[in-house]
């Protein structure tokens, strides 16, 4: 069968977004294309890390899955969900009906071909398997597996990679585990870009004692708390991040929070769905920035993918207005050691006599009185050292929350979304800042029911006036362009990328096509 075969089955005309990309003087890069496994070749890898016994320990975790994605909903009456709050579980999560498209992200020679459909220079590749190998919670299963995807990929898509980059999985359950696999898929595999979990669900060391996950297993779906590597994690997590920085990764984050309380209904995907990957995002860039990880690692880069910009824009603005009423200093403005009590007193007596009434009320009494019932149990003492919350992170001033925030973090935001323009509002956020925001079309998943339309969706954003040009340009290649050669310079070395911007070297001031080929020389 002809290479071209696709074509019998594609449109007569070019794309809507071939034709916006032959508008653009600069490359397209995809940071979030979705992708599928080919099951009976990747047992054989799954066998080759970890035997015939982790295949068929692979294969029944696949059929009854785990977490929100677990399949036991399905075996359960609406009575027995109803009483256990079984979470309703993602159902038809693939493009079907466009069967192209279904094969398209199954076979990377097809996706190779069919990218320049998309609009795209340059596609980073999140498969399926490997979103879910590093948050498996049986260690015997996720470690060869995690190392078993990793090889897959690196193997199938080593023929593409002028054009296609396969993300690796890197389980964080430990520090350790996740340098020893990060190690392994960087100067083994040559992967150059990682998936890390955001979050670890871990069991409640109280609950776990007195109702084992075996014998409890209701109990244990709500006995846990999460572990987002910053505060109050259970290891410290510098080692990795280190590690990280050391060998020129940026790692992005592509977890979701269905599960998680208000994520839970029974009935109702949708429901759990909308909004779901932006909590889990915010929860681990909050973590990271308020442990002070940006601030010990300042060239750390990491992604968020499939929340969008919006979230991140309230984040960055509650930091800077949540430290402007309680940082260090102006925390005291609350310290119920500030009253001026003769003052306060003499307001009483004098304007709220009526209230005081009958009553033979001492100072302290109407001090007291004055904070109210619920507050006046909160004047317990506290203690000087733990008052400042933005301590660890270092903030001393309002551009300090800048510096540790905005360069560090970048946030997919998908094709069709028109929220993204929040984050090229300098009017609104902080200090003028512009986020940023990195295009992940999400195309391979439901989301997306043709890939050939997401850079014209995109674009439509600007003959909408919600982006201009510039915030255009930044969405779909300065920004992740930036996202992954400020960890490793010669990322896009090779590549297509490297290929358009010799073609328009005046695409990326600052960094013409030489020093590309300069840096990856280096």
């Amino acid at each position: 069968m002809s290479a071209a075969t696709w074509k019998h089955y594609a449109s007569p005309t070019p794309s809507a977004s071939a034709a916006v990309k032959a508008q653009l003087d600069h490359p397209v890069i995809d940071t979030d294309l979705h992708t599928i496994e080919f099951g009976p070749l990747l047992e054989d890898y799954i066998h080759k890390y970890g035997g015939s016994a982790v295949v068929d320990k692979f294969r029944k975790g696949i059929q009854r899955g785990s977490g929100y994605v677990a399949n036991d909903w399905y075996d359960q009456t609406p009575e027995q969900r109803l009483a256990r709050r079984s979470t309703r579980p993602p159902w038809w999560a693939l493009p079907t009906r466009n069967t192209l498209d279904l094969a398209t992200v199954s076979i990377p020679r097809l996706l190779h071909e069919r990218l320049a459909e998309q609009g795209t220079d340059f596609a980073v590749l999140y498969p399926n398997v490997t979103t879910l190998a590093a948050t498996v919670g049986d260690e015997n299963l996720r470690r060869p597996l995690a190392r078993a995807v990793n090889h897959y990929h690196a193997d199938v898509y080593r023929a593409y990679a002028d054009r296609l980059a396969p993300v690796a999985a890197i389980p964080l359950h430990t520090p350790e585990e996740g340098i020893e696999e990060l190690e392994f898929a960087v100067k083994t595999l040559g992967l150059k870009t990682v998936l890390i979990p955001g979050a670890i669900r871990r069991q409640v060391a109280e609950a776990a004692e007195h109702y084992p996950p075996k014998h409890h297993p209701v109990v244990a779906r709500y006995a846990f708390w999460v572990d987002t590597f910053g505060v109050d994690s259970l290891y410290n997590y510098d080692p990795f991040w280190a590690k990280v920085v050391e060998l020129g990764v940026a790692p992005t984050t592509h977890s979701g929070s269905q599960g998680w309380t208000s994520r839970a209904t029974v009935n109702n995907y949708m429901y759990n769905h909308i909004g779901h990957f932006a909590d889990a995002s915010e929860a681990l860039a909050k973590s990271l920035f308020f442990a002070g990880v940006t601030r010990r690692f300042p060239k750390l880069r990491v992604g968020f993918l499939e929340g969008g910009a919006a979230w991140a824009a309230n984040v960055y603005a509650d930091l800077v207005g949540h430290w402007e009423k309680r940082g260090e200093k102006q925390v005291q403005n609350y310290n119920p050691a500030a009253i001026d009590g003769d003052q306060l007193e003499a307001l009483w007596r004098a304007y709220g006599a009526e209230l005081i009434g009958e009553r033979a009320l001492k100072r302290e009494d109407i001090v007291g009185g004055a904070l109210g019932t619920s507050n006046n149990s909160r004047r317990q003492p506290e203690d000087p050292k733990a008052l400042d919350d933005f301590a660890a992170a270092g903030i001393t001033r309002i551009e300090d929350i800048r510096d540790r925030f905005v360069p560090n973090f970048f946030f997919g935001a998908e094709a069709d979304d028109p929220t993204v323009a929040h984050a090229f509002n300098t009017a609104v956020n902080p200090l003028g800042a512009r986020l940023n925001a990195f295009w992940a079309s999400d195309s391979g998943h439901w989301d997306v029911p043709d890939l050939t339309k997401t850079l014209s969706d995109t674009w439509s954003l600007v003959e909408r006036g919600a982006l201009t040009r510039a915030d255009f340009r930044d969405l779909v290649f300065a920004n992740p362009y930036k996202f992954y050669t400020e960890a490793n310079p010669a990322f896009f070395a090779g590549t297509a990328v490297e290929a358009r911007l010799r073609a328009h070297p005046t695409a990326l001031p600052g960094a013409p096509i030489q020093s590309l080929q300069a840096r990856a020389a280096a």
